[in-house]
């Protein structure tokens, strides 16, 4: 009772009922409880959306198995979103069970197609235009474990004049930011390569960097009656439009340039430089409020699972108002 006629609603309990009511449960626990373990002779397992609830509030919050039991006991908030008492706490050992569980099944990648099927239905994921972008995910390159070697499934690649060792995330998202498709290899790997696994095929219009700049894809596009907004890809007297060292674009290539930014900019890749309207856009949510600056498991399967929820529910974040 003292807990319900508090003064002040904090910002956890709103956020965490803000997301109660955007999520449609029943759609996300379909997949889920086909494979779920049934009550048999044994212990009984702990429903599935109690352990759902949890998964998610553990991407939210940055947290591992133990930190995750420890808060469900501290936070009285999260234990009334995950729907247990203080005798109902699942173990850490639980937990992990449940993502090993859902790794094995592929589910998370079911919860993100069942999240886009659905925002789709309700108008919120447009499939008229696609941004492709892709973001670096870093990875410990420490040797300090029990291997004695860094993860062999995460790379280096330089941006500028920086190295940076771990993976990539590239998506594909519509005209406002929400993801439809997406795509994860080591960090070595060039953006372009993998520009075709993000596009889902009726584009009307693609925008991207100058990264996946291509004369051939932009000619292919252009046959297609797509719009082709890649900025250093549009052709100019047999060339690219790119500025020469130590040259500048004239004022058409710019406005060419601003007006496929101002789309792009809705998926921006480096969320370390964002500033506070940009923090709403995919990367900047779940690199900047849900602190996944860095890998949290070796490989990439792992990580890639981890991302497909992060994603699904980075989507109903910024599609929040729409739903409420």
């Amino acid at each position: 009772m003292a807990y319900r006629t508090k003064k002040k609603q904090t910002r956890r309990e709103r956020f965490l009922e803000e997301m109660n009511a955007v999520l449609p449960w029943e759609i996300l626990l379909k997949p889920i409880e086909r494979k779920y373990p049934k009550p048999g002779n044994g212990r009984r397992p702990i429903g599935a959306e109690v352990m759902l609830r949890i998964y998610f509030t553990q991407q939210w919050y940055a947290l591992s198995d133990p930190g995750m039991e420890d808060s469900l006991y501290d936070v009285e908030s999260m234990r009334r979103f995950a729907g247990v008492d203080l005798n109902g706490v699942p173990d850490e050992t639980t937990i992990c069970k449940f993502r090993h569980f859902l790794e094995a099944h592929g589910l998370t990648e079911a919860l993100f197609e069942q999240a886009k099927r659905y925002l789709s239905r309700q108008g919120l994921i447009v499939s008229e235009g696609t941004i492709v972008d892709a973001t670096i995910i870093h990875a410990p390159s420490s040797t300090k474990n029990r291997e004695r070697k860094r993860d062999p499934e995460m790379k280096s690649t330089k941006k500028g004049n920086t190295w940076y060792f771990g993976m990539k995330a590239h998506v594909g998202a519509d005209v406002k930011g929400r993801v439809h498709s997406v795509v994860t290899t080591a960090a070595s790997v060039h953006d372009s390569k993998v520009m075709d696994a993000c596009l889902h095929g009726k584009e009307q219009t693609i925008y991207g960097d100058k990264a996946y700049a291509d004369q051939t894809r932009k000619e292919q596009a252009e046959s297609n009656d797509i719009e082709w907004r890649v900025p250093a890809c549009a052709q100019r007297a047999g060339r690219l439009r790119k500025a020469r060292r130590g040259k500048r674009l004239n004022c058409a290539d710019v406005s060419f340039n601003k007006k496929s930014n101002r789309t792009r900019a809705r998926v921006p890749a480096c969320a370390c430089c964002l500033t506070h309207a940009d923090r709403e856009h995919p990367f900047g949510v779940i690199k900047h409020l849900w602190g996944y600056r860095k890998v949290r498991y070796r490989g990439l399967a792992k990580n890639t699972a981890h991302l497909f929820t992060l994603f699904a529910l980075a989507n109903f974040y910024m599609a929040r108002q729409e739903l409420a």
